[in-house]
């Protein structure tokens, strides 16, 4: 899965988690925000929450990353996401950044 999953935040946190994977599923399956086939996508617990989406092909990840502004509209409401790669495992660079 290294290099065809990104992380996602910046959805709305009281969205469940069902609504919350059918619209990001939608956003980035779109082509004009650079997405593509879908592979997987895991929505996470947390504050605030995230979600992990696997793409069938690196490709497409790639293209994702480079999209400047990914926004979330829901309703009226525009949420501005944060999309990151996903590293599989701890990168050392990536702690030290934070």
């Amino acid at each position: 899965m290294a290099g065809r999953t990104v992380r996602v935040q910046g959805f709305p946190a009281e969205l469940p988690p069902d609504r919350a994977a059918d619209k990001l599923t939608i956003h980035f399956l779109r082509s004009r925000n650079g997405g593509g086939d879908i592979a997987d996508v895991r929505v996470l617990p947390g504050s605030p929450p995230c979600a992990l989406i696997t793409f069938e092909a690196p490709e497409v990840a790639q293209r994702i990353l480079k999209v400047k502004n990914h926004v979330l509209a829901i309703g009226r409401t525009q949420y501005p996401l944060e999309v990151t790669l996903h590293a599989a495992e701890l990168n050392p660079d990536e702690v030290l950044r934070g």
